[in-house]
């Protein structure tokens, strides 16, 4: 087996543990190091892993590490300056989402990727989460025949008021983009592209400047009419966060277990074990590596990327304008 892909890890706050966890069952990467402007996240991460850490970048890529690849868990108003650096350093990247707070940082991130001819990918758990996987499956065999409604919901009391997400000048917005960016890449993994948005915005209950609260209501390419439920500020008790309704069948994807039922059916069926963190993060990195390594199709590839960037986009425009508006799809990427 060929050497471990090294891998360095910029940001070293809350998700970081989440990764370094997910990263010891990856045995194709190995962590070098890691960068955080902050000390009190430097001595933290330095404890947990062993590994050397440092205050910016340029000071790691200076050392005698060699990194291959980087894992950046950034607030997203860094991520392309970051991104873009790294490239053009001959590094490959996968950067948490969201990948940009614009489209047009995206396009300029993702077109740095492909001058250094380097892997740019961008963070998306649930799109790894096992069951999102077999209920993908259920779909491509007709499970549910045509499909009419999808619903999901992510909703549950977090204080914001401290926290780089309720910042829009590093975060992008609230809620919306830090939420709903997995929103509508879950809802275009198991759908296909989205072909028209509308978005709400709840009361703020919280004391930050940006939304706590919003509902996106959408139109599929496919006909599916969904709606999306996003809050920091009020909790929403439901067993399954996404819910998909068709002629033939209902699938709910679920935190602590998945089911299907046939229309007309008596019983549900299991066909998961609810939601894991770690094994998620832990098979995207797996992906990302076999990218590196192999140069195959990733599972989540530079449109996909690009087109949850877009859709946030023109879903706060969408809020501002107060009516629905179509969702422009990112052209097909070159293969391979």
């Amino acid at each position: 087996m060929p050497d471990p892909v090294r891998l360095i890890l910029i940001g070293c706050g809350g998700i970081a543990r989440a990764y370094v966890a997910a990263l010891e069952r990856v045995a194709e990467l190995e962590l070098i190091g890691g960068v955080d402007s902050d000390p009190a996240a430097r001595a933290a991460f330095a404890k947990l892993t062993g590994c050397p850490v440092f205050e910016d970048c340029a000071a790691l890529l200076a050392s005698d590490l060699a990194p291959t690849a980087a894992l950046v868990l950034t607030p997203p108003d860094s991520h392309e300056a970051i991104a873009t650096d790294l490239l053009a350093r001959g590094l490959h990247v996968l950067c948490e989402k969201p990948l940009a707070p614009t489209v047009a940082a995206a396009e300029r991130m993702l077109a740095a990727a492909r001058a250094a001819d380097r892997c740019l990918m961008m963070g998306s758990k649930f799109r790894y989460t096992a069951d999102v996987l077999a209920a993908r499956r259920l779909l491509d065999e007709s499970f549910c025949g045509d499909i009419v409604l999808y619903e999901n919901v992510f909703c549950s009391h977090v204080d914001m008021t401290q926290r780089w997400n309720s910042r829009a000048e590093q975060s992008g917005g609230g809620v919306l983009i830090d939420n709903g960016c997995h929103s509508v890449d879950v809802a275009r993994y198991l759908l296909g592209p989205i072909a028209r948005i509308q978005a709400q915005f709840g009361r703020v209950t919280q004391d930050i400047a940006v939304e706590d609260t919003a509902r996106l209501l959408f139109e599929s390419q496919s006909g599916a009419l969904g709606s999306i439920d996003l809050s920091w500020s009020v909790h929403k008790a439901t067993s399954a966060y996404v819910r998909i309704h068709g002629t033939a069948g209902t699938i709910e994807i679920g935190w602590q277990e998945s089911r299907c039922q046939r229309t007309g059916a008596d019983s549900w069926q299991r066909f998961g074990d609810g939601y894991d963190k770690i094994a998620a993060f832990a098979a995207q990195l797996d992906d990302f590596a076999q990218r590196i390594r192999t140069n195959r199709v990733a599972r989540i590839g530079d449109a996909d990327a690009l087109a949850s960037v877009i859709v946030i986009e023109r879903a706060y425009e969408s809020e501002q304008q107060e009516r629905w508006l179509a969702v422009p799809e990112p052209a097909a990427e070159p293969a391979p």
